[in-house]
């Protein structure tokens, strides 16, 4: 009989939005046991969560890299886009798979909250029935961004929308209006349509612009006052809540 575990534990630990102070004690602790240390990353970068943890994992870790095979290259709402990611998660699943069952564990490591518009959920999904799994929560990008610019996002009763930039011009607009407090993430080729649905929202004037929040080279500027009509990946708008302010 075989003693001890079965397979190994896989762990998708939430690393924060960059600076590596954000983690929490039980990410570091973790991260730091893991004997294999897996992260996502696109063509030609070595990732953001690979960058915040470099230095905190022991240096004997197999890293085991995820690497897309197209980011913005695609629009979300191509057929092609999923014909091209669907099997990326398929064989990123299999590839961690094959760590646990030789009972290794394998800590993949995500930029903010794991189950939060994050990569990780799609390796949840497709490994949850067959290994453990522990999610360890992150603070996401959109809180880290509030705090960098210095607003509170909501007050009172204030409710906050949270909007994928993806949407149709005019849904987004009516979901704002609908909204005391707006994060509108996913910006990219959709900046300029995020723009003028905020415009229509009645909304543009009290829109910031935030970009890598937390990181090196952070930028916090009124969005009226920022022309360009994409944006990079790490950046977010926020129109903050004006509720009950005591």
């Amino acid at each position: 009989m075989r003693n001890g575990p079965q397979t190994g534990h896989i762990y998708g630990i939430g690393v924060g939005p960059g600076d590596p102070e954000l983690m929490t004690l039980k990410a570091a602790r973790l991260l730091a046991a893991a004997p294999v240390v897996a992260y996502f990353h696109k063509r030609g970068a070595r990732g953001v969560a690979r960058s915040i943890v470099q230095g905190l994992f022991d240096p004997d870790a197999v890293e085991l890299a995820l690497e897309y095979p197209l980011t913005t290259e695609v629009p979300f709402e191509d057929a092609a886009y999923k014909d091209a990611i669907a099997p990326f998660y398929d064989e990123a699943a299999a590839r961690i798979a094959e760590h646990a069952n030789a009972r290794r564990d394998v800590a993949v490591v995500c930029e903010g909250d794991p189950f939060f518009y994050g990569s990780f959920m799609h390796l949840y999904r497709r490994l949850r029935d067959r290994f453990p799994i522990e999610v360890v929560p992150g603070i996401t990008g959109m809180s880290a961004c509030w705090t960098s610019a210095g607003v509170p996002i909501t007050y009172g009763d204030d409710v906050l929308q949270v909007l994928p930039g993806t949407l149709p011009e005019g849904a987004l607009a009516q979901r704002m209006r609908d909204a005391d407090a707006v994060v509108v993430m996913k910006l990219g080729r959709n900046l300029g349509k995020v723009r003028r649905a905020l415009t229509e929202a009645g909304l543009i004037e009290r829109a910031i612009y935030v970009e890598r929040g937390s990181m090196k080279g952070q930028i916090v500027q009124p969005l009226a006052e920022r022309g360009d009509e994409t944006a990079p990946y790490f950046a977010i708008v926020l129109v903050p809540g004006r509720g009950r302010c005591l």
